[in-house]
């Protein structure tokens, strides 16, 4: 993340799906996250998963696996996610590929961006392109 100093980010989205980890195959397989760990409960729902893209993360989860998150988070819609990336043509090349649902294709912004939209399996939508502003320290 831009103006961290090389820190650990300290924002972490944070998702639940009802098939984790079909979500999880689709962010790395046709998304360009990396799985930096996976942890099950003893009936193999999702317990905590982390996501890695550039210098960001993601947190996934099950829903349906108890805990107080989980309660919270019941009745929560789909959210929306903005993800950095150099080569917006070649994301969503690997997206297109995959099968992903793409909402906009690579579009040139005003603001000097060039962004993509898609869907995934749950309906979250995630946003890659090219604007990364500086945060201060």
């Amino acid at each position: 993340m831009a103006g961290t100093g090389g820190a650990r980010p300290s924002l972490y989205p944070t998702l639940l799906y009802a098939d984790a980890k079909a979500a999880i195959k689709q962010l790395t397989e046709a998304l360009g996250f990396t799985e930096l760990s996976v942890y099950e409960t003893a009936d193999g729902k999702v317990m905590h998963a982390e996501l890695v893209q550039g210098h960001g993360a993601v947190m996934i989860g099950s829903k349906g696996r108890g805990g107080l998150f989980d309660t919270a988070m019941k009745d929560a819609g789909p959210a929306g996610v903005y993800v950095v990336v150099d080569d917006v043509d070649a994301h969503h090349q690997r997206a297109l590929e995959h099968g992903v649902e793409i909402l906009m294709p690579p579009t040139d912004q005003d603001y000097g961006s060039r962004d993509y939209m898609a869907r995934d399996t749950e309906g979250n939508i995630w946003s890659f392109g090219t604007y990364a502003p500086e945060i201060g320290a």
